[in-house]
């Protein structure tokens, strides 16, 4: 079905990775292919196991934007959803060229609204914006 979808099963997907040491559990993209209130297609579950596995082997990398953007704010201390959301945009700003770096902000602000708290989305948003300049820079 939709890529919001699939991209909010993802984020579920990484916030879990956050209980069991950042590690992926690769059964998990599964579980929600098979019991998920809407059925992925073809495409939208191949993004999902790809960004899912991504965001696993290049955390480190990931976390080093979000930990150098976050003045005086360490990565420990930003709520589990509000990291798993990020860590899934950076991924996609990073690793995916066919999703513009617009679109993985907008998507992870519409994520932090309904996922977090209120003031969680201009975090997330003025993080991410940083880290899009950033990479723009490095290119």
């Amino acid at each position: 079905m939709s890529r919001r979808f699939a991209r909010e099963t993802a984020m579920k997907i990484i916030f879990q990775m956050a209980f069991n040491n950042d590690e992926l559990n690769y059964e998990g993209a599964q579980q929600y292919k098979e019991s998920g209130e809407e059925q992925l297609d073809v495409n939208n579950y191949q993004y999902l196991e790809d960004v899912t596995s991504k965001a696993s082997t290049e955390l480190p990398i990931i976390d080093s934007h979000i930990d150098k953007m976050s003045e005086n704010w360490k990565i420990e201390r930003l709520s589990r959803v509000d990291l798993s959301i990020m860590r899934l945009a950076i991924c996609e700003m990073i690793y995916f060229d066919d999703i513009p770096v617009r679109v993985s902000i907008n998507e992870a602000v519409e994520l932090a609204k309904k996922f977090s708290t209120d003031k969680a989305s201009s975090y997330i948003n003025g993080i991410l914006d940083k880290i899009a300049e950033q990479l723009k820079r490095d290119r």
